[in-house]
């Protein structure tokens, strides 16, 4: 690479050199345009790049014109770019950070000198540190277009670019030839791999596309954040043990059933044993690491008596250990013990796929014997000059296995409310106590539900008839109970209730716990924490009242004493978000989470908030690290989950150095908050007057949005101007785009649908519809002053509005008006003018706030970024106009033509001109870098 003019600061020479990678890679994909298909599609590709510059109507009219085959080639070279770009800058943005970090230390050093300014005392923060307990938890929520195959072709771009840089750095200027060849191979493999799913994938698939990230995590950037921690907590003053579990992972893959009726019991079992096959495949690769390094001969250093006592133990229990390593390692105790730990690694991995008994000494039921025999190495290398290694290699797989397990990731599950009341009333209807449980109203419920877990009879039996339905429900009980004896008891620890309504939701899942054994509150057991899910803004109103009444009923709370008083609370971002707009649903989630910190407290109970974010802003999404700062203080104690999905997790942790960054990011947040954010930091006068302009502009922000949701002609319009109805087509998960029995309207579709429509048009409603009205209305209140002060001095309200200035920019009315003139009715345009207005007054009020002169004034990067891309999605966008006409056009035709009975009809007839609209839909989502 060649030096920098040495007028260009850091930051414009880091920026030039993203650019000159990107023309470098745009510059290869043109050569395999031309070599895979010809002159004629690069020539086709420049020409309308150059028209959307030049005349938007024209180059619309000759999109339009286009035939199919043309068409979808072009999109598919557009959206090769967009991937092409992005892994692109996700090198460069790694690139960036481990400069800012060789220079301003990373996040967690830049939280520590937060925290020593602040004098706080070394056992405060051991005590933290004990409590910190960080859990990304991936999901399967389809947001990610882009198939595995396409993500790790990419993945070797990175690799690629990386490894030149490298050599650069090392060397100077390099001589670029293999590189660049190896750039023009893996970009013609791009070209010849379908970026479209043959067909939808199942949950089993989902997990072994979770497992492709964790594994890395495993091997790099988990092992290297907790070391950091661990040093950043020592400089502080504070010893951790390895075996604590600051960070771990979880998931939902296998285990969320809610609404998706593809994860059944078998297919929970199934995702388990997949998680366990790559765990111990993990485990085995950093045994394989101390073998390497633990070559201390017993001749020249002592050994602990435990160690020693072990490793005869384990020579004697596992006779497989070949002759060869007993004898070659005999004075290398170390090694011979980690030959020990993989040889029962072995044999775990043995026993779960044939499903034989656990058999102490020879396999290992759940991580904690694996832990206790690498705590063993730790300590004796400790005690015999071996401290550096002890506190080196070994500790760093201490922690490894710590935070991952034998299962990589904690699997959560989750059910519909109304799912367990089917069960119950099934069995109660058996034991003939309750005339009908059916028409109980919540408050009876609760006294039922309260008495019958403090009663010792069972309420069903093994031969209690069930119908289908039920039984599949109450399985999973027996299923989580089997999973652990099988697995170890870390495999599942929450489960979580989809709609939680009342304590009677509550309680429900608790009995049936408790008659699947999970659960007796007389002899302290409680296997699994029972999670209500608040998602709407009612519940997010009434969790605190709902949380202070589990609490308070004597039965429940002894599950949460057997817990280790610890209570989880899930909050919904999507449906808050879809049936109120942005400002209620996140002024609601704020407002929820004091009145439940609160309640815990008092109660004398540790919280733990799982944040259920999205990809988008209009999901809950937006940047890690401003959002968990920007919590209501003491809701932080140390513990913290939050969902990772689809885009976001290829965005985040593709790129090892970025994995690094975007954990350690999280983990020095949670740790500062918990420490820092303990007390309110503004005047609690001053707070209540915020709260009320933040009533005034929800309030107000509710009734526009309610307004344009609840006018009958929207379902009809969003279905009308957005490519919806092509997301199941899509095969990016196996979930159900809509909710059971849903009708053709809008409330039955999810959230993720709802966003991608909006999304993909460019309208992106739910990312700021109803900010301008609200803020509007706090000015005609007189508080306008009170905007700005909020703005400067509270990190709730900065990051709200910083992350709606950002799907603002994202928003292009200009390209929606051409979704809207071409496919939507005119009867329905007053909907567009009416999104339209709203959107020039939320630019209108947030630009009042911040003092810019446009959006993103303050981040010119990401504005010039946006506008950069805009000039490559535009093409697919008017392309994907056209095609929807055609496409729409075709099954009128088709429906109105006669056929022959049996026969198909319709837009699926043209396998073509489907294949090109989602060739669009995948372009546009690369492009956006957001689909739901």
């Amino acid at each position: 690479m060649t030096e920098l003019p040495a007028h260009l600061d850091e930051r414009e020479g880091s920026d030039a050199a993203l650019r000159a990678d990107i023309r470098r890679i745009g510059t290869l994909l043109g050569q395999t345009l031309a070599r895979q298909e010809g002159r004629p599609l690069l020539d086709l590709v420049e020409e309308i790049r150059a028209l959307v510059r030049q005349d938007v109507q024209a180059a619309a009219e000759r999109l339009a014109a286009m035939d199919i085959t043309t068409g979808t080639k072009l999109a598919r070279a557009f959206s090769t770019y967009f991937h092409l770009a992005n892994i692109t800058e996700q090198v460069h943005r790694a690139r960036d950070l481990r400069r800012r970090r060789a220079k301003e230390g990373g996040w967690l050093d830049q939280a520590a000198k937060r925290i020593a300014e602040k004098g706080v005392p070394a056992d405060e923060i051991a005590s933290a540190a004990r409590r910190l307990a960080v859990r990304p938890v991936f999901t399967a929520h389809p947001t990610e277009a882009a198939r595995r195959s396409i993500l790790s072709k990419l993945r070797q771009v990175a690799d690629s670019l990386d490894a030149e840089s490298a050599a650069a750095a090392l060397y100077g200027d390099t001589d670029t030839t293999l590189s660049t060849k190896r750039f023009a191979e893996l970009i013609d493999l791009l070209w010849q791999t379908d970026e479209l799913r043959l067909d939808r994938p199942d949950p089993t698939d989902e997990a072994r596309n979770a497992v492709y990230y964790l594994k890395d995590l495993y091997a790099e950037a988990a092992p290297q954040v907790l070391d950091d921690l661990a040093e950043t907590l020592r400089r502080l003053g504070v010893e951790t043990a390895p075996t604590s579990r600051p960070l771990t992972f979880g998931s939902w893959i296998g285990g969320d059933r809610d609404g998706n009726p593809f994860v059944t019991p078998a297919v929970t079992r199934d995702v388990l044993l997949i998680q366990h096959e790559h765990g111990i495949q993990a485990a085995e690769r950093a045994m394989d690491k101390l073998i390497d390094e633990l070559s201390v001969s017993r001749r020249l250093r002592g050994v602990s008596l435990d160690l020693s006592a072990s490793l005869a133990q384990d020579l004697d229990n596992l006779p497989e250990i070949p002759e060869r390593f007993r004898r070659t390692n005999a004075e290398e105790p170390y090694r011979l013990k980690v030959r020990a730990i993989k040889a029962k690694l072995a044999n775990t991995r043995s026993r779960l796929q044939h499903g034989t008994p656990h058999v102490p000494g020879r396999d290992y039921l759940g991580s904690d014997e694996l832990i206790a025999d690498l705590e063993l190495m730790r300590a004796s290398l400790a005690r015999n000059s071996g401290q550096l290694p002890a506190l080196g290699v070994v500790a760093t797989a201490i922690r490894q296995a710590s935070a991952f397990g034998l299962q990589l990731a904690t699997l959560d599950v989750r059910e519909h409310a109304e799912k367990h009341h089917e069960v119950l009333q099934q069995m109660y209807t058996q034991v003939g106590e309750v005339d009908d449980y059916a028409v109980l109203d919540r408050a009876d419920r609760t006294k039922l539900l309260a008495a019958e877990l403090t009663g010792r009879r069972p309420l069903s039996s093994a031969d209690t008839p069930l119908t289908d339905s039920a039984r599949k429900t109450f399985d999973v009980f027996n299923t989580i109970r089997e999973a652990q004896d099988r697995f170890g008891m870390d495999v599942i620890e929450s489960y979580i209730i989809s709609m939680t309504l009342g304590v009677d939701d509550v309680l429900a899942a608790a009995v049936l716990a408790r008659e699947a054994g999970l659960i007796d509150i007389h002899t302290g057991r409680a296997r699994v924490g029972i999670v209500p899910l608040l998602e709407t803004p009612a519940e997010l109103d009434a969790g605190g009242d709902l949380l202070d009444e589990m609490l308070s009923l004597p039965a429940y709370r002894e599950i949460v004493r057997a817990r280790g008083d610890v209570q989880e609370v899930m909050l919904g971002y999507s449906d808050s978000n879809k049936e109120a707009g942005i400002t209620t649903s996140q002024w609601r989630i704020h407002k929820a989470q004091r009145s439940l910190r609160d309640v815990a407290l008092r109660h004398g109970v540790r919280l733990r908030l799982f944040h259920g974010r999205g990809g988008t802003v209009g999901r809950g999404g937006g940047p890690t690290h401003e959002a968990i700062l920007a919590q209501p203080y003491g809701t932080l104690d140390g513990a913290i989950k939050v969902t990772e999905q689809g885009e976001v997790i290829s965005d985040k942790y593709t790129v090892p150095a970025l994995a690094r960054e975007n954990l350690e990011l999280t983990v020095a947040a949670v740790l500062q908050a918990t420490l820092l954010h303990t007390t309110l930091s503004v005047d609690p006068v001053r707070l209540e007057v915020w709260d009320a302009t933040m009533d005034t502009a929800s309030d107000a922000a509710f009734a526009a949005y309610r307004a344009l949701v609840e006018n009958p002609d929207l379902p009809a319009y969003f279905w009308a101007a957005t490519p919806t109805e092509l997301l199941g087509a899509l095969n990016i998960g196996s979930r159900p785009a809509k909710r059971p029995n849903a009708d053709a309207g809008l409330s039955g579709l999810r959230a993720i649908p709802w966003v991608f429509g909006w999304t993909q048009t460019r309208q992106i409603v739910p990312g700021w519809f109803g900010v301008g009205t609200g803020l509007a209305a706090v000015r005609k209140a007189g508080l306008g002053g009170e905007l700005d002060a909020m703005h400067e001095h509270w990190q709730f309200f900065r990051t709200f509005l910083s992350n709606v200035e950002m799907m603002l920019a994202k928003t292009d009315l200009s390209i929606a008006r051409r979704y809207v003139e071409t496919l939507v009715p005119e009867n329905l345009h007053p909907i567009f003018a009416t999104i339209e207005e709203e959107y020039e007054r939320t630019v209108r009020e947030v630009l009042a706030i911040t003092g810019g002169s446009q959006l993103l004034a303050a981040q010119p990067e990401l504005s010039r970024t946006l506008g950069v891309r805009d000039t490559y999605l535009e093409p697919l966008h008017h392309l994907q106009v056209a095609l929807l006409r055609q496409y729409r056009d075709l099954g009128e035709t088709a429906r109105q033509a006669p056929s022959a009975p049996g026969a198909r009809r319709g837009p699926s007839d043209s396998t073509a001109l489907e294949r090109a609209l989602l060739t669009t839909v995948n372009g546009i989502a690369a492009g956006m870098r957001n689909t739901g």
